[in-house]
């Protein structure tokens, strides 16, 4: 999406200028308190680096600014990533899901993504044991949209 004259207007007829666009506003399905998961991801090395929960006028101010924007749920207030760390998350592209109720956010992450100092927020959490799920013979790497039926993953849909 690029910004066309810094409005928030784009050049594929979006417009975040003071309200989310009500075309983007309608695919997101929202919880209970009016959030999207956002899953923000280093824009080169696909690193996952945190999650985060955007509103509305979160999602807009992101599109619109070049900079993540959060809806904080413990503090109840808009906070710009990195504006007191320094820890900055420049935005590269953001997608929302099939169902849309989750975003990722791509950046360029600077300094540590985590309020802990670390890099991403799951290396402080660590990995937890679980049993590793191993592919059956014959089944291959990968599978082109038409070896996947309409009814993929629907057992997984909340």
């Amino acid at each position: 999406m690029t910004t066309v004259n810094g409005i928030g207007a784009t050049a594929d007829g979006y417009d975040n200028a003071t309200t989310l666009d009500p075309r983007i506003a309608a695919r997101l399905k929202r919880d209970a308190s009016g959030l999207v998961a956002a899953v923000v991801q280093q824009h080169d090395t696909r690193e996952v680096l945190m999650v985060g929960y955007m509103d509305d006028e979160a999602l807009r101010r992101t599109l619109t600014g070049g900079r993540v924007v959060f809806w904080s749920r413990s503090r109840r207030e808009y906070w710009r990533k990195g504006d007191t760390s320094g820890h900055a998350q420049y935005v590269k592209s953001v997608s929302l899901d099939c169902d849309g109720d989750a975003l990722l956010v791509e950046v360029d992450q600077v300094g540590a993504a985590c309020h802990t100092g670390k890099r991403t927020c799951f290396l402080e959490g660590g990995s937890l044991p679980c049993a590793e799920g191993r592919r059956p013979d014959g089944q291959g790497a990968t599978a082109d949209a038409s070896d996947v039926s309409d009814d993929s993953g629907k057992e997984d849909r909340a």
